[in-house]
């Protein structure tokens, strides 16, 4: 798969966030409650948005359960935390090592792509899942009902 492997710096975020699980997705819901206040957030240092898992222990998918909890966060980075709309929260998402893939086509056939990457990529490589956040940037005119639409995928990862 191709992929990069990149650090990236602490980011300052600002956004919405839910519990769900995979079973009991909520995500339309959590972006349907952020996007009215996108514009609202100052200091945006651009125009993509954050998709940004929050799990309760390292993801394992060989222990995978899809009712496990976890938090979703929809999110735009800041330079700064001043003037956070009323009804949002902020976050610091940590420096860290991230294995970056890019994927390109329909939101509800991901799962295939995330898949290989945690049971093929993952194995054969020289890392291991880190327990720091997960997350997509998305671009602005991402569609996620266009098959030509990309997305990045960030992995936390850590040297075996």
């Amino acid at each position: 798969m191709n992929h990069i492997i990149q650090t990236i710096e602490e980011k300052k975020l600002v956004g919405k966030s839910l519990k769900m699980s995979f079973a009991e997705d909520k995500t339309s819901q959590l972006w349907g409650s952020f996007m009215p206040h996108k514009s609202k957030v100052k200091h945006q240092v651009s125009t993509n948005v954050f998709s940004l898992q929050v799990y309760n222990a390292v993801l394992d998918y060989k222990t995978f359960n899809p009712l496990t909890l976890f938090t979703k966060h929809a999110l735009v980075e800041v330079s700064k935390f001043d003037d956070i709309p009323k009804g949002l929260d902020t976050f610091i998402l940590p420096k860290g090592l991230y294995a970056v893939f890019t994927y390109k086509g329909l939101a509800k056939d991901v799962a295939p792509f995330f898949k290989e990457i945690m049971t093929v990529w993952l194995p054969q490589s020289k890392y291991n899942i880190d327990d720091r956040p997960h997350f997509e940037l998305i671009p602005e005119n991402y569609n996620p009902n266009n098959p030509d639409s990309q997305e990045d995928f960030y992995i936390p990862i850590i040297p075996k």
